[in-house]
Formats: C-alpha cells, structure tokens, sequence
C-alpha cells in the first residue's frame, strides 16, 4: 500500500498571500538617487545597492514560490538602475579627471 506523505511544512503554492522581497522599494529608490545623484555619492549608493539586491535576490533564487513577484521586478530593476548610476558615475568622474589633467 502506498501512502502519500502530506508535507505539512509551509506550502507557498496555497491561497496565503506571498511575502515581500524585504527592501525592495529602497533598492529602487537608491538605484534611482544613484543615477540622479552622479559622482562619488552615486558610485557609493550604486555599491549598496547592488550588494543588498545580490544578497535578496538569491533568497528569492532558493524559493521564489515564496515571494511576491512584483517585489522581485521591483528588486531588478533597482540593480539595474545601480549599475548605470555605477556607470554615469565612473564616466562622470573620469570626465572630470580629464578636464582637471587638460
């Protein structure tokens, strides 16, 4: 006779409601100041950003049944929106080393 093994750990796949990706409004928002912010503030906040995005988006990795989805989009484009502020940061800068060596 086989029996089914009922888990009754937490099903993520039910009716429960999914939890937030933690932080992912502020990752938006810094990797927005980031780009509007160019320079050295831009090139810190970029680094924050992307090393807090790094670390939730690999929770979501192990378990995205878990988590909301528009949390995550909401957590991806806050990396993407670090790395071009990392960008225009870095090319703001050389910019400007240049035009002081000129």
């Amino acid at each position: 006779m086989s029996e089914e093994i009922i888990d009754s750990g937490t099903n993520w796949n039910s009716n429960k409601p999914k939890e937030k990706l933690e932080g992912a409004g502020g990752a938006l928002a810094m990797g927005i100041i980031s780009i509007v912010l160019a320079g050295l503030i831009g090139i810190i906040l970029s680094i924050i950003t992307l090393s807090t995005t790094k670390r939730h988006l690999e929770a979501y990795r192990q378990d995205p049944g878990r988590y909301d989805e528009s949390s995550y989009k909401q957590m991806n484009a806050g990396r993407i929106c670090a790395i071009v502020g990392l960008c225009i940061s870095a090319l703001a800068i050389l910019i400007i080393i240049g035009a002081s060596a000129a």
